[in-house]
């Protein structure tokens, strides 16, 4: 008796995405990039794999990511300490200072991929999700804030997204931060006795991470604690109002939430998330903000930057809660024959018609006419190119509609150095 092999899973938090449902992320990729270039963005790639004293000293050591949830490991090589990506924008403002992309002109950029976080699944959130990730760099004022917001709201309504909100803040700049910080841990040395064992060990280290909490029990002490925006000067205060100036006038409703601050160390002045109801606990769609002090701190001479991060798992199930998808076709022409002859000479003319721009699918193996009618018929395709015997010796292809006005008429001849023009006219 044969032993029986263990079936293999994939790993928990990492999601298969198969075809039917990848043709929909084609969909909305393409939707996003031809947005993006409207606004003159290019699109950027970055590897998988960095140094994680990248992401430790851009994202901030005191964070959830890199404490708890980065994919790290020490390369069996050579002892390099490396991490998958947990995000996009340490790794983008890496390059640019390596490659010297500042140096004679700003840059909008853009990059679509797999991000890595070891984190609790959840609805539109996995341990290998997606990214839509897009950055300014190189330009300081609040007009490229808001154009990114701007450009926000033209993609929610390009995909009908009528319940995405935008909530807006200002971190200042690193002094008023500080002043903010030291009366924020003196507030919160005296409400201690509310505070959960996460909120304590980050009271000294991050102490605007403990507003950030989702603990009800420390609500009401997140709501009445030091706001930093009592403690903005007046360059921050007016890059805040540069920023409200422009979204009153492309007519975008905004609420100013002053308990936001981000997951990532690196944000100064402007953050904003789009939020919405529609997908539980985890509402947020999109969120950045303006990162300053990023390209210095990873070893660049000083430059301004904004940017934001999409995750496409969660704006993938917003876009189809409004409606069901239409089923993508997997072909135009769908290649029917019968015999060895027959099915060579389907595989010469598939080609023809591949060059005039047509997709075609030829039927795979000798299975007989009924099966592969329906294979064809649930394949979408338009149209169905019948070859058998009789075809091959006189030269032409039957040619049978499946869709659109010209299926109820009967079957038609098309001379083989004709057909490729023929269906190029009618598909």
């Amino acid at each position: 008796m044969s032993k029986s092999v263990q079936k293999l899973r994939g790993l928990t938090g990492m999601k298969d995405i198969l075809p039917g449902e990848s043709a929909q992320w084609e969909k909305l990729e393409q939707i996003v990039r031809d947005w993006l270039a409207s606004y003159g963005y290019r699109n950027m790639r970055t590897p998988v794999l960095e140094y994680t004293q990248l992401f430790a000293r851009g994202i901030g050591e005191v964070t959830d990511i890199v404490e708890k949830e980065m994919y790290s490991f020490t390369d069996s090589l050579n002892g390099d300490k490396l991490t998958m990506r947990p995000e996009f924008t340490a790794g983008i403002v890496r390059a640019c200072i390596e490659h010297n992309m500042l140096y004679d002109r700003p840059h909008r950029i853009y990059s679509i991929g797999p991000v890595f976080r070891h984190e609790r699944p959840q609805r539109g959130r996995y341990r290998q999700f997606h990214q839509i990730d897009v950055e300014a760099l190189g330009l300081p004022g609040p007009d490229i804030d808001a154009e990114l917001i701007i450009m926000l709201a033209r993609l929610w309504k390009k995909l009908g997204l009528e319940d995405v909100r935008l909530e807006i803040n200002s971190l200042g700049q690193s002094h008023e931060r500080l002043a903010h910080r030291e009366a924020l841990i003196a507030y919160l040395e005296q409400h201690t006795d509310v505070m959960d064992d996460e909120a304590k060990r980050r009271m000294y280290s991050n102490p605007l991470r403990v507003l950030d909490t989702k603990n009800p029990a420390m609500q009401d002490m997140a709501n009445n604690a030091p706001k930093l925006f009592d403690y903005l000067g007046e360059e921050s205060l007016a890059h805040y109002q540069g920023v409200c100036d422009r979204l009153d006038d492309a007519g975008i409703v905004y609420t100013l939430n002053p308990r936001m601050v981000r997951g990532l160390d690196y944000y100064n002045l402007t953050v904003f998330e789009w939020v919405t109801d529609r997908l539980g606990a985890q509402g947020t769609v999109c969120g950045g903000g303006r990162y300053d002090g990023l390209m210095e701190i990873l070893g660049g001479k000083p430059a301004p930057a904004v940017g934001f991060a999409i995750g496409m798992e969660r704006l993938l199930d917003l876009w189809l809660q409004d409606a069901e998808p239409e089923p993508v076709p997997e072909c135009q022409v769908y290649m029917v024959h019968q015999g060895d002859a027959a099915q060579r000479q389907a595989m010469r003319l598939a080609e023809q018609l591949r060059d005039v721009g047509l997709r075609v699918l030829v039927h795979a193996g000798s299975t007989g006419f009924k099966s592969q009618f329906r294979r064809a018929d649930a394949s979408g395709a338009v149209v169905a190119v019948i070859l058998g015997e009789n075809e091959v010796q006189a030269r032409q292809a039957s040619v049978k509609w499946l869709r659109m006005a010209d299926q109820d008429q009967p079957q038609e001849s098309i001379d083989f150095d004709q057909l490729a023009a023929h269906l190029q006219t009618k598909v």
